[in-house]
């Protein structure tokens, strides 16, 4: 018995010995994480940057040392912010010599592609190379590393050229048979968000509208690649008509899409060879030589507000586990409040990426900017989408920019209130009686569909919804209401579509938004600050340790294209029930 006390007392010791120096550790751990993230790298001359185009592109980069670590692809998901600081720095530093695009699957909105295509070909300037090489290249990838001097492919590799197709996925029928009817009251003969509830197909209008804006981004895309690699629009479209992504990699050597096939050492040396190294060519990825960008020491400052994702009027848990990015009415008020009076801030520029949502939402965030824009310059910068809610944000704005390929416009209304009845009476057998002072008291209440008094509310409610978006656009735009009628009815234009229709003042990329901010301040030297401020490294790992991100990654990957509309279903309870929002998911492919 002795003995066994012994032993016992010393196995407890050493587990406690054990967590006390794990502890410690992984304090010291933190730490050295801590200082090493506020640490200036050192470039080591003949160094590349190496861009992996893999995962998912966001408008800004996340901050978390863990995340090579921990090898979670939502935590290493890379920031648009981060690449264009890093290509902007390899272009100037004398010690990069040269980027190394190394091309796979990447989840990004086209104009996304476009705005990091663009900063590549201006990077081509410096006379410094840019060589892409992948095992596979999805095509948005590869519409990216066209602009390089080499195009290699893996010998077993695949080019995935197939051109541009939209296939939303409707629920109506779906929804009908556990009992559940979707309530919609809507303006806009081209507002299509609702129909993936009430209908089994595209109507024509919005078939109309879809096709007109995919042509209009692959007619982009084509033009861009032809130019790069010397190859026929025509020919380009007969590849994708005929299955180029089954294609032999050699074939595309003969299609002119690569330009030679290599094994990822060939790369290497070829590497070696253009940066003048007998051994390992020194890589450096975009986070790291982003921070040397330094703003500058100006005091003047133009403020860029990042605005991506979901519009809403609070902060709302996503049903499905996880964080999506979210455009808080409330949040968004006071931060362009406190840009309002910032003394330091002489102008402002809005990055917008969002579909939109809340109606009520973004009348308060019109009504934030009207109050900045008369105190200082006001111009938008439209990322991948700006539309319905999103376009209700910009349309206030002193000056409109877009890419060709951004998704805008959309200005219209609806509303939509699932009818459950059938669920519950029917199916599960629950019986509702009310006893009330006043006609519109049950207003809303369970169990019934809205009656036709209720439903004329409604509908009106939307109409006014819709009337004032109009105002709203004719305001800002200097237009008649009745001009921006004709335009509106909730159709979704391109930014080169949406410039022909003064729904946008100029094509371009955040970087001449911040030059057009600059030029409206009167400004020649001045620093370009972020805004809202990052969360640091430490709060980012906390909140990512209290999300259940796996459970978040297995839905995405069994449902796929369907996800995201699923969440959009399973959020409906959260969400305002008056919107202005574009299709949730465009859904190209």
């Amino acid at each position: 018995m002795k003995d066994f006390f012994k032993y016992t007392l010393a196995t407890v010791l050493g587990i406690v010995i054990v967590q006390v120096f794990a502890a410690i550790l992984g304090f010291i751990m933190l730490i050295a994480i801590s200082v090493g993230s506020q640490t200036t790298p050192t470039i080591e001359k003949g160094s590349v940057l190496r861009i992996k185009l893999t995962g998912e592109l966001c408008e800004r980069a996340t901050e978390n040392p863990f995340a090579e670590l921990m090898g979670n692809e939502l935590l290493t998901s890379q920031g648009l912010d981060d690449l264009l600081a890093a290509i902007k720095v390899a272009k100037e530093n004398d010690k990069i010599k040269g980027i190394y695009l190394e091309a796979g699957v990447m989840q990004a909105d086209y104009a996304s592609f476009q705005e990091l295509r663009k900063a590549l070909l201006d990077f081509k300037q410096s006379k410094k190379f840019i060589v892409a090489y992948g095992d596979n290249y999805s095509q948005g990838t590869y519409w990216v590393a066209s602009v390089a001097d080499k195009v290699l492919l893996n010998p077993s590799g695949i080019v995935d050229w197939h051109g541009i197709a939209a296939q939303p996925i409707f629920y109506k029928d779906l929804l009908e048979k556990i009992g559940v009817k979707m309530q919609v009251f809507k303006v806009g003969t081209f507002k299509s968000a609702v129909e993936p509830y009430i209908l089994t197909s595209m109507s024509e209008a919005n078939r109309l509208q879809v096709q007109s804006y995919i042509d209009d981004i692959w007619s982009g895309v084509c033009k861009d690649v032809a130019e790069a690699r010397k190859v026929s629009v025509d020919s380009l479209n007969a590849y994708a008509n005929n299955y180029a992504r089954l294609s032999l990699a050699e074939n595309y050597v003969k299609m002119q899409l690569v330009d030679s096939l290599a094994y990822i050492d060939g790369v290497r040396d070829r590497l070696r060879v253009l940066c003048d190294k007998e051994k390992e060519v020194k890589f450096v990825s975009p986070s790291e030589l982003a921070k040397l960008d330094k703003p500058s020491s100006a005091t003047e400052e133009i403020a860029v507000f990042y605005a991506e994702g979901d519009i809403v009027d609070e902060a709302a848990q996503n049903p499905f586990g996880g964080n999506t990015s979210q455009i808080v009415g409330s949040e968004v008020v006071k931060e362009l409040d406190k840009l309002m009076n910032d003394e330091n801030v002489k102008a402002v520029v809005l990055r917008i990426n969002s579909g939109g949502g809340s109606a009520y939402a973004s009348e308060q965030m019109w009504r934030a900017i009207q109050l900045l824009k008369a105190k200082k310059p006001v111009v938008v910068s439209m990322s991948g989408l700006a539309a319905s809610g999103g376009y209700y944000m910009s349309c206030g704005a002193d000056y409109i920019i877009a890419e060709p390929a951004t998704l805008t416009g959309s200005i219209g209304i609806f509303g939509m209130v699932p009818d459950a009845s059938g669920l519950l009476t029917e199916k599960l057998g629950l019986h509702f009686d009310v006893v009330k002072t006043n006609t519109s008291a049950d207003f809303g209440a369970m169990g019934r569909p809205f009656n036709p008094e209720e439903a004329n509310a409604m509908q009106q409610y939307v109409n006014n919804g819709y009337a004032l978006f109009l105002k709203r656009v004719a305001e800002g735009r200097g237009m008649k209401v009745e001009d921006v009628d004709k335009i509106a009815q909730g159709r979704v234009w391109t930014g080169n579509q949406a410039l022909g229709i003064k729904l946008v003042d100029k094509i371009g990329t955040l970087q001449d938004a911040v030059q057009e901010a600059a030029k409206r301040a009167k400004l020649k030297d001045y620093a370009v600050t972020a805004a809202p401020a990052k969360a640091d490294w430490m709060e980012n790992l906390m909140k990512q340790a209290t999300q259940d991100d796996y459970l978040e990654q297995k839905m995405q990957s069994v449902l796929g294209i369907y996800y995201r509309p699923l969440q959009f279903v399973g959020s409906l309870g959260q969400r305002a029930q008056i919107q202005a929002r574009i299709p949730y998911e465009p859904n190209l492919f």
